[in-house]
């Protein structure tokens, strides 16, 4: 076995018996203990014991090993969502998707590190340190699913679960190098989620190629009745018209925003026009599409993710979840004090933001306005895609930034999600694959998005393009 195979190589391998499902589960979990400790990008690692239950299984993924970011539920493990107040937290029951993975005969090895309670987009927000970028260990991940791409980076499993609010799956992928995919809200089951915004959040793969990811969705796809969020779509298999041409009279929008903005770093705009004249060439039309209300969308995101924030995060207070203060006088005082040490900077910021925009001096001003102006934009790319298939754009408007570097400054680090939120709040799938990389060989990645159940069209456009490029064969140094 050789460091960086792809999900569809080891299925290869399993079949033609080159090796088995156990040697692959301790080829990773070597890999695990080796770079680890340099990356901080696993919370916990399961023991060999307690897996080899699974090595048996069927499916699509049968003997594929990944992990799960630790805000997912696996059934009597700890599950952290990266804060001290659920430091020693088991969760109940597991997760659909844990569920199904394991049904398609996946292998979780253990759960991914992150920032807290999903806020963040660096890495650095996590109760338990800072996770590295393996491209460069002075860099950020991105985040909050940074151990999880990390995780797939560096080649410690093949792939990883995230969750993404409003680019915590794509800003990683672009930043790690890999395929990151949002899909169209409800189509995976958020059952056994913590959710730090729940009209917004979901979980979804991040993988080193796009057949890999495709394959990892269709494990996820199908109707779950335990989720009131879930569509009433039955399971789909992705990867069947993945053939490595762009469908037929494809048209693409590229939003003039990204080719535009002054904040867009000039190597990420090198890199993505020449991903737009490379996809002229396989055949694609492609125009320019005015999004205007797009610049709206941070404003929009950030109040109503942080008024569900406040709402969801009320019930750690240390009377049923987790860390309860000790020694406190009254009940008031315990909720006060369990609240203060339990939660770290950047939530406590969220929660004050979104309890300041649900006031009821402020309501109106906020809450309702940006619920307003989120249908306004959900209208504007419904006008869109009645003139293109897909819209493209960068992912992040940068490379990645240095460890420490946005720390104290949250409004940089927040508009870091710029050219991924406004889908999110539109409920609207997008993928972000490798489309370059900088002069300090750091990844650039671009982004495919598309009109609500488009995840077919996506991804067989996003896997013509990289079957005629080499971005998705690059991998770190270091980790061989």
């Amino acid at each position: 076995m050789k460091p960086f195979m792809t999900i569809k190589e080891l299925l290869y391998g399993l079949e033609t018996k080159q090796f088995s499902a156990e040697e692959i589960t301790k080829f990773y979990q070597d890999r695990i203990e080796k770079y680890n400790p340099t990356l901080n990008a696993f919370l916990e690692q399961f023991e060999t014991e307690t897996i080899k239950t699974e090595l048996y299984g069927s499916g699509l993924l049968a003997g594929i090993p990944g992990a799960l970011k630790n805000n997912i539920s696996i059934e009597n493990r700890t599950i952290t969502c990266g804060s001290k107040i659920l430091q020693h937290y088991k969760a109940p029951y597991s997760a659909t998707v844990t569920d199904r993975l394991r049904q398609e005969g996946s292998i979780i090895l253990g759960t991914t590190n992150m920032d807290e309670f999903a806020m963040g987009a660096s890495g650095e927000f996590s109760a338990y340190g800072a996770i590295k970028n393996p491209w460069d260990t002075e860099r950020t991940p991105g985040g909050s699913s940074s151990g999880s791409a990390a995780a797939v980076a560096a080649g410690l499993v093949p792939w990883a679960l995230g969750t993404e609010t409003g680019g915590s799956i794509r800003q990683p992928a672009s930043f790690c190098g890999l395929v990151g995919l949002y899909p169209t809200y409800g189509l995976f089951s958020r059952y056994g989620l913590v959710a730090f915004a729940s009209s917004t959040d979901q979980p979804a793969p991040l993988t080193k190629t796009v057949y890999d990811n495709a394959l990892i969705a269709s494990a996820l796809s199908g109707h779950d009745p335990k989720d009131s969020s879930s569509l009433p779509e039955p399971a789909r298999d992705f990867t069947k018209n993945l053939d490595g041409k762009l469908p037929k009279n494809l048209t693409i929008g590229v939003i003039k925003n990204s080719l535009k903005s002054d904040g867009v770093d000039n190597q990420v705009k090198i890199a993505f026009e020449r991903a737009i004249k490379h996809l002229e060439h396989l055949g694609a039309t492609v125009k320019t599409v005015e999004l205007p209300d797009m610049r709206y969308g941070i404003q929009v995101y950030f109040i109503l993710a942080y008024a569900e924030a406040a709402s969801n995060l009320s019930r750690f207070d240390g009377t049923l979840y987790g860390t309860r203060a000790q020694g406190t006088e009254g009940l008031l005082d315990m909720y006060i004090q369990t609240r203060h040490d339990g939660f770290g900077s950047e939530v406590k910021r969220r929660i004050l933001m979104g309890n300041y925009v649900l006031s009821s001096s402020h309501k109106e001003a906020y809450y309702k306005k940006a619920s307003h102006i989120r249908s306004a934009i959900r209208a504007a790319f419904d006008n869109a895609f009645e003139h293109v298939d897909l819209l493209l754009s960068p992912t992040v408007a940068t490379p990645p930034f240095k460890l420490g570097e946005l720390c104290d400054d949250p409004i940089a680090m927040y508009l870091s999600d710029y050219f991924t939120v406004p889908n999110c709040i539109t409920g609207m799938p997008a993928l972000s694959l490798p489309c370059g990389y900088t002069k300090e060989k750091l990844p650039i990645g671009f982004q495919f998005i598309g009109p609500r159940l488009s995840e077919e069209k996506i991804y067989r456009a996003a896997y013509a393009y990289e079957q005629s490029t080499d971005f998705h064969l690059k991998n770190p140094r270091g980790y061989e």
